[in-house]
């Protein structure tokens, strides 16, 4: 069971509740940790307390926005409680996010400051158009002075209505997009999912994703449902990441596939010893069945549950592990409280084994995108009930006991190296560089790297290397390609079938 012994997830509930629960039961408990140290809850309450004081007197208010880039520290955690306690709106975005993203983001947020980390405060000052930028160290320095003087902040009541965060993710448009995510309905998604997975005041919890990213995000919020105590592992090394694991004590360690295999590499040349894991948690895209052989192995006596979600629901399905050798190919039964089930192009619900678009009801469902109401009309519809529901835009299929089998996406989003992004955002970023008249990208495939196609005056190591410099390091193509003209359909899009041609066949192309 989990340190709060509840039977249902509540949806009137505050993102801070969370921790001030936690903090009331096990306040001496280790709440989180990172590479310089670790808090214990009443160390990381009266910290988010102090937080809420320093956005009063940067003037702050309510529904006000706060963006942070920032690597996932304690000192973010602090920011995240504490911006929620005074009703304004957490801005989490990837410390790998580049000026061309950045700049949109901030347009789109209007935020009313920035935190970053120091050297980054002229760079993004550049192009922040007179929003107030500050550097952590110099933040932390004044909310730690608030902090020795037990200082709380004085805004208004806040709401389980009120927006917490906005986490910006990846659509089929150019620019990023923010989902929407009220304090209610992400305790509701934390609470319902811990009713599957279980978090236990005994378990640590290490996560080696950013907070920007909401794998991370709610990694947080879950340790403080279940009264666990938190590891920050972000910055840690790949070739030390098992050794970390051990150390740490882990018993819950979230992966994506490639982290997944990451592990297994490095386990692979070691001795098998005891291990005090007891559950991978598994997302962002299917965990083939010899790797999660593999971790079972070095791990001995340790879960490995599959998970299926989106942002704009956090989570929609679980696999309990009782039903792992029942139904293999699932991705679980929709979380407690919620519907996940199939329509077809009418949205009229499918029957058992036939294939249509994933929806989803439930009060996870979060109530949009940012400023974009033409893809908030899109992929937030009413449902007959009054509530809303959720157009995936992912293929499956339900079998008689209601448990979702994923087929694919509809349109050009994907998940490489974990992470969600789209062609469009690729395509966009590529057609910014001088010399590129065009571009189209492939998505990745078996056997085949993420590919860019340029039409213009470019070299592909150059085309590659401006990339690094517009885009997230995931985002970054492994092999690009500059051709003559590209391929297009009778109806003016990207033909795939003929760039999958040129991929295979390069005679005529330009390559790196």
């Amino acid at each position: 069971m989990n340190g709060r012994t509840t039977t249902r997830a509540r949806i009137d509930a505050l993102v801070h509740d969370l921790l001030d629960e936690a903090t009331a039961e096990h306040p001496d408990a280790t709440a989180v940790a990172d590479s310089a140290g670790q808090w214990t809850y009443r160390e990381l309450t009266a910290r988010s307390h102090a937080v809420d004081a320093w956005l009063g007197a940067q003037g702050v208010g309510h529904g006000d926005r706060v963006l942070v880039q920032l690597p996932s520290t304690r000192e973010l955690v602090a920011l995240l409680y504490g911006t929620a306690r005074r009703g304004a709106v957490l801005v989490p975005v990837n410390t790998g996010m580049k000026g061309y993203h950045l700049r949109a983001v901030v347009e789109n947020a209007e935020p009313s400051l920035v935190i970053v980390t120091d050297p980054a405060v002229d760079r993004v000052a550049a192009l922040a158009d007179g929003i107030p930028v500050h550097g952590l160290e110099r933040t932390w320095q004044e909310i730690t002075e608030l902090r020795e003087m037990e200082a709380r902040g004085d805004g208004g009541p806040v709401g389980h209505e009120d927006i917490a965060v906005l986490v910006y993710t990846s659509g089929s448009t150019a620019a990023p997009k923010a989902v929407v995510c009220p304090h209610g309905r992400m305790v509701f998604a934390t609470e319902a999912i811990n009713l599957e997975l279980g978090y236990r005041p005994d378990d640590v919890v290490f996560c080696r994703f950013p907070i920007s990213w909401d794998y991370g995000l709610y990694k947080v919020l879950l340790t403080a449902a279940g009264h666990s105590s938190l590891v920050l592992a972000d910055g840690e090394s790949d070739l030390a990441l098992l050794r970390r694991i051990r150390e740490t004590g882990a018993t819950v360690v979230p992966i994506v596939p490639s982290l997944a295999t990451m592990i297994c590499a490095l386990a692979e040349r070691e001795p098998r010893r005891e291990s005090s894991v007891r559950m991978f948690t598994n997302t962002g895209a299917a965990l083939p069945k010899t790797t999660a052989d593999g971790l079972r192995t070095a791990f001995p006596g340790a879960e490995v549950i599959t998970q299926f979600g989106q942002t704009e629901c956090k989570r929609v399905s679980v696999l309990p592990p009782e039903h792992q050798d029942a139904k293999p190919e699932s991705v679980g039964r929709p979380l407690p409280g919620t519907r996940a089930f199939v329509v077809d192009d009418e949205g009229t619900p499918l029957p058992p084994w036939r294939t249509g678009e994933i929806v989803v009801e439930g009060p996870h469902v979060m109530p949009g995108y940012w400023r974009a109401p033409e893809q908030t009309g899109r992929a937030f519809r009413r449902a007959p009930d009054g509530g809303l529901r959720l157009h995936t835009g992912d293929f499956g299929h339900v079998d008689e006991d209601g448990f979702l089998f994923y087929e694919g996406r509809r349109d050009d989003m994907f998940k490489h190296k974990g992470v969600r992004m789209s062609t469009t955002e690729i395509e966009a970023a590529a057609t910014d560089i001088p010399g590129v008249r065009a571009a189209a990208v492939l998505p990745p495939a078996p056997g085949r790297d993420l590919a860019v196609f340029a039409e213009g005056d470019i070299d592909p190591h150059v085309l590659l290397r401006e990339l690094s410099l517009r885009l997230e390091p995931a985002k970054v193509p492994g092999v690009s390609r500059v051709v003559d003209e590209l391929p297009l359909t009778p109806h003016g899009k990207h033909d795939r079938k003929r760039l999958v041609h040129i991929l295979e066949n390069p005679e005529g192309t330009s390559t790196p």
